[in-house]
């Protein structure tokens, strides 16, 4: 399979970042961390971009900025097991294994832990992967309470599934994934087995395999097997190949008539080659997606880019996708934005960057020049609108054209 150019420059230099960030914290504590929650999971808000001190005044762990909805977010993971792929990589005899994430809105959430940015094992082996050996205490918490019961307002729930870039996993985009679900949303996101860092219940860690190349139309599968489990999941069927328990509420709360998806760079790709193959996803978005290999077919249903380095401008195969779509589309880019500036990465590394003593100038070498604080607004509105729009039927005017609230977002014609 053809995989994405990228692969990525920027994605290396963040691992190394949040890496060196997290050991420098630990290195400079006295005893052992202490689990602080952030203000906003205790009713305050939290400055994007600012970190939470530790119970005892030791090294700060980072946050991610809390969700603007209405709803309280919960989430649950789910192990996957696709019967219809034979995964001889793992053995004789068995199949292709994925991890999974459910976020919805939920009630009643207080009582419930909040849910690590990334499982222990993973985040470990995302550490390791720095070269740095250090204690996983300062990772970001979420906003998302583990287990707890769906919130139902008598109407089943619009789904929107997520794919990762080459080499991440399916927390770097949190920011986007708790805002939707707290707009009341249930958002499915899936670690790309071998092309992800995931963390199976039974201890197992797996890391990007650079010697089994994936490339979009791979993570479609996979995408197309996570649409299945919705089915299962609106059927009242609990897909999780173990058996665990889900929250209350969950079975029969996804409707599977209203599915959209949104991907970042190889995910983003991955999403409209999910869209070609699959009529069950009925709006995508794609976050800075290569559009490679180049796709020469043509997409009927609403599909809007998020663009910072892939442009139309600078990228053939964006342009040359762009008059393959033939349904509601869009193409806004955020001055000052780079690859990475639509995710989580745009207020975790510099907040690694304050404990590391790196200069404004390098941070604005890996984020770009768009402000951390602005970026979060962007991703919090744009991907609600859109699905608002598309899913909902809910006509909004942001998508209409320039908006005074947003005014560094220009509209590619």
């Amino acid at each position: 399979m053809t995989t994405t150019p990228f692969t990525s420059r920027h994605a290396m230099t963040r691992r190394r970042l949040l890496g060196a960030a997290l050991a420098a914290g630990a290195a400079g504590a006295a005893a052992p961390l202490a689990l602080a929650r952030p203000a906003w999971a205790a009713g305050g808000a939290t400055t994007p971009g600012a970190t939470t001190p530790t119970a005892t005044g030791g090294p700060a762990r980072l946050t991610l900025p809390e969700p603007t909805g209405p709803h309280p977010v919960g989430t649950v993971p789910l192990h996957l097991l696709d019967a219809s792929r034979p995964d001889p990589l793992a053995g004789p005899g068995r199949f292709r294994e994925l991890m999974a994430s459910v976020w919805y809105p939920a009630r009643e959430a207080g009582a419930y832990p909040l849910a690590p940015w990334m499982a222990d094992g993973a985040l470990r082996a995302f550490l390791a992967d720095t070269g740095f050996a250090i204690d996983p205490a300062l990772a970001p918490l979420t906003s998302g309470r583990v287990g707890a019961p769906v919130h139902r307002a008598g109407r089943r729930l619009p789904v929107v599934v997520y794919s990762h870039g080459a080499h991440s996993h399916r927390a770097d985009h949190t920011v986007m994934v708790q805002e939707l679900a707290s707009h009341g949303y249930v958002v499915v996101t899936v670690d790309h087995t071998r092309d992800a860092i995931t963390e199976f219940p039974d201890g197992l860690v797996l890391t990007p395999d650079r010697s089994v190349p994936m490339g979009p139309k791979d993570f479609a599968a996979d995408i197309r097997f996570l649409l299945d489990q919705v089915e299962a999941l609106a059927a009242g069927r609990n897909p999780d190949a173990d058996g665990r328990p889900l929250p209350d509420g969950l079975l029969h709360a996804l409707d599977p008539d209203r599915i959209g998806m949104f991907g970042w760079s190889k995910g983003g790709t991955a999403t409209v080659y999910t869209m070609l193959t699959d009529r069950r996803v009925r709006a995508g978005l794609s976050l800075d997606g290569p559009m490679q290999p180049t796709i020469t077919t043509d997409l009927d249903r609403p599909f809007m880019m998020m663009t910072a380095e892939f442009t139309r401008a600078g990228q053939p195969a964006v342009a040359e996708f762009w008059p393959h779509l033939r349904g509601w589309r869009l193409d806004v880019q955020a001055q000052g934005a780079v690859h990475v500036s639509y995710g989580d990465n745009q207020v975790l590394i510099p907040q690694a960057a304050k404990l590391l003593g790196l200069t404004d100038e390098q941070v604005r070498g890996m984020i770009g020049t768009l402000d951390p604080a602005r970026a979060v607004k962007i991703q919090q509105a744009y991907p609600v609108a859109f699905f608002d729009l598309h899913l909902r039927h809910r006509a909004g005017r942001l998508l209409d054209g320039p908006s005074t609230a947003f005014p560094e977002v220009t509209y590619l014609p």
